[in-house]
């Protein structure tokens, strides 16, 4: 599964959030983290992580 970049850095705007709030919220590793955002195909667990932490649905942070 691949994450749209954009639709990530709209979430953390929407949630005020920077990428290392991202990373301690997610609880994921930074490497993982950068691996979400920089759109490289991750588990759908980690996307899911990464969602849960932004309070948005992961298909909203999906690449199409």
């Amino acid at each position: 599964m691949k994450a749209d970049r954009k639709k990530i850095e709209i979430a953390m705007a929407n949630s005020c959030m920077n990428a290392e709030d991202l990373q301690k919220e997610s609880g994921l590793p930074r490497p993982s983290l950068n691996n979400v955002i920089s759109g490289r195909s991750v588990r759908p667990g980690t996307i899911g992580r990464v969602a849960r932490a932004l309070k948005v649905n992961v298909t909203e942070i999906l690449a199409e």
